[in-house]
């Protein structure tokens, strides 16, 4: 028999299998709004990818179409702010689930890719640098999926300001591990945003890139784990990137 501990948390775990969707569709550079879908690449359903080593772990599939061809200006060193949503449409009311249920646990992580052009369709062989990532902070036990929750969807990081000008893509994701104990458990959720980036450094620096798929393995500590009674995580992927 199953001990009232046990109960709970397969509870939770049932509740967070089912409920832990969300949608980043849209971007703010500096405080100003770019409006939803634009220059986003807005996945249709709200469906997690949980194959690490699938192609639609890079920018998602079946984009609401016509796919925006918008590209958005962002000055370098600057703020942008990825918001998330329970679906594809943003933000439709009040709802307790949004932006994504609070039994949703796990990181949120920022990746940047250099491109000849920010709108191409094909993405596959991309070299991504990661540029920030909120995990667990283990002296309150929040995640930045709590701080995405209290944050009303709004994940604010700064892009690099000793990278080169030019076009990109940046990848935001939410990764919820309370079903993460083995694999494939771990839910991915991920959109691509089409930026321009200008005034880079006139000596850029050159970060370390990883591909995806190949970037997250099936057996990382950070993909496979129990997001009960940790005392630390380190999220999947590479270091981030700082100039």
């Amino acid at each position: 028999m199953k001990t009232s501990m046990g109960l709970l948390l397969s509870f939770v775990l049932l509740i967070g299998s089912v409920s832990s969707k969300t949608v980043f569709s849209a971007v703010s550079v500096n405080g100003v709004d770019q409006g939803h879908g634009v220059g986003v690449r807005v996945p249709t359903a709200n469906t997690a990818i949980t194959d690490v080593t699938s192609p639609n772990l890079i920018c998602n599939t079946n984009f609401i179409q016509p796919v925006s061809q918008a590209v958005i200006s962002v000055p370098a060193g600057s703020k942008v702010t990825a918001q998330f949503h329970k679906t594809s449409a943003g933000y439709v009311g009040p709802d307790p689930s949004d932006p994504l249920d609070p039994t949703n646990k796990g990181p949120i992580l920022a990746y940047l890719a250099a491109v000849p052009s920010a709108t191409q369709a094909n993405v596959s062989g991309l070299k991504w640098f990661k540029i920030w990532e909120d995990g667990l902070d283990s002296t309150n036990y929040q995640w930045g999926s709590d701080r995405l929750f209290v944050n009303k969807g709004n994940a604010t990081f700064t892009i690099p300001s000793c990278i080169a000008s030019g076009q990109y893509l940046l990848r935001t994701e939410a990764i919820a591990l309370q079903s993460a104990s083995s694999y494939p458990g771990a839910q991915f959720y991920m959109s691509c945003a089409q930026l321009s980036i200008t005034g880079g450094s006139a000596s850029p620096k050159t970060p370390s890139t990883v591909s995806f798929p190949g970037a997250y393995k099936s057996t990382d500590p950070g993909i496979v784990t129990s997001i009960f009674g940790l005392s630390s995580y380190k999220a999947p992927g590479p270091a981030v990137f700082t100039c």
